[in-house]
């Protein structure tokens, strides 16, 4: 019924992808734009190898399941991973529930997936979201374990003022008039989605430099968008998905952009997934906040169903009428390494923070981080997003 390759050039722009893709239950970031960038821009520049797992219908070759993975090692550890590479916040194999179910029940099929992974000391995915499809059924594993994190979501309404009456506190809104007052009495105000490249390349410029400062890496992990490598990611994503799949927001200020996010629609939802703003500067006024305000009038006008602040548990998220979706993980030992690797590291809190440091850096136990808006009331202290 099924033939498997692996296909590790695989071109993710092709049309087959693009309907594969639009007929599935893949997430934002299995959008043939980002796996496409990822695998070029990170994948390909980095100590880990593509494994593109491809499943076609044995008569005419349709394009039935992709699942985008990579090898890694770490010291001696061979690990084989999601296309994450810390930057995308929810995986899942791109085909719809029906094939899946399908291809579940075709055991050679299984079997030939499953000799394709090897070897590899350990296999391990995170980021399922909670109703996303079993995956972990293609690899013999029994169950899922918990994050310990979860996602969030806010539903939007027909009309902004509805969702500021549903979703925000009737104290902090009449604090968020008052700063955006506060913001116009400054100078010239502006909120946009970027509509040209020279826009989004001034966003994401500005973008660096106050994610340079805010994530140092002093105090938890350095800021990826500091690497060449992942800039040029992120600044390509917002340029080729400009005017549909990718959003660049920015709050200028006689010109000059002072806060920024980068959002991904998908499915009647936007994904915001990096931020940042004059912390110096415009603190006082809440830029961070006022920002993801605007971000949801936008999204509102286009008619949005929802704003996801993806993975993370910022109280910021719950402000803006977040609610927690939990997150779940996976892992496969395939030799007695990768058995006492994941054993230890489970099971001994000491381990995992030794095991953060080998995997990702001397801090980075977070992989990718959102400047967190500063609440108005100032109660809650500004966090950075953990996924």
């Amino acid at each position: 019924m099924f033939e498997v390759t692996a296909e590790d050039s695989f071109d993710f722009r092709s049309t087959e992808y693009a309907e594969l893709f639009a007929s599935s239950a893949a997430t934002a970031f299995q959008h043939p734009i980002w796996l496409a960038q990822l695998y070029e821009r990170i994948v390909r520049q980095s100590s880990a190898t593509p494994l593109i797992i491809v499943v076609r219908s044995r008569q005419g070759g349709k394009l039935a399941m992709v699942l985008p993975l990579v090898r890694r090692r770490y010291t001696l550890l061979k690990v084989v991973e999601f296309a994450d590479m810390r930057v995308s916040d929810y995986v899942s194999p791109v085909t719809d529930e029906e094939t899946l179910s399908r291809i579940l029940a075709d055991s050679r099929v299984v079997a030939s997936i499953r000799r394709l992974l090897r070897p590899y000391d350990l296999l391990r995915i995170g980021k399922l979201a909670d109703r996303s499809l079993a995956m972990e059924l293609l690899f013999g594993i029994e169950k899922r374990e918990s994050m310990g994190m979860s996602a969030y979501s806010s539903k939007l309404e027909p009309t902004f003022s509805a969702w500021r009456e549903h979703q925000l506190d009737q104290s902090y809104r009449k604090e968020l008039d008052k700063k955006s007052r506060q913001l116009g009495r400054l100078g010239e105000a502006r909120f946009k989605c970027a509509e040209t490249i020279d826009t989004i390349r001034t966003t994401f410029d500005a973008l660096k430099v106050y994610r340079g400062k805010r994530f140092d890496g002093s105090n938890g992990p350095a800021d990826l968008l500091q690497q060449p490598s992942y800039f040029d990611f992120y600044l390509a994503v917002a340029a080729e998905g400009c005017g549909g799949f990718a959003r660049t927001y920015t709050f200028w200020m006689n010109d000059r952009a002072i806060a920024g996010a980068l959002g991904l629609a998908h499915n009647g939802s936007l994904l915001v997934i990096l931020g940042g703003f004059d912390e110096a500067g415009y603190r006082k006024q809440s830029i961070g906040s006022l920002l993801f305000e605007q971000i949801a009038r936008d999204c509102i006008e286009r008619g949005d169903h929802s704003l996801d602040f993806t993975i993370g548990d910022e109280p910021y998220k719950r402000i803006f009428g977040g609610r927690p979706s939990p997150m779940w993980q996976i892992f496969r030992a395939g030799s007695p390494l990768g058995y006492a690797a994941h054993l230890t590291v489970e099971k001994l809190p000491a381990a995992k923070a030794l095991a953060r440091r080998v995997l990702h850096g001397k801090k980075a136990a977070p992989d990718r981080a959102i400047a967190a808006p500063v609440p108005v009331n100032e109660e809650f202290s500004p966090e950075v997003r953990k996924t």
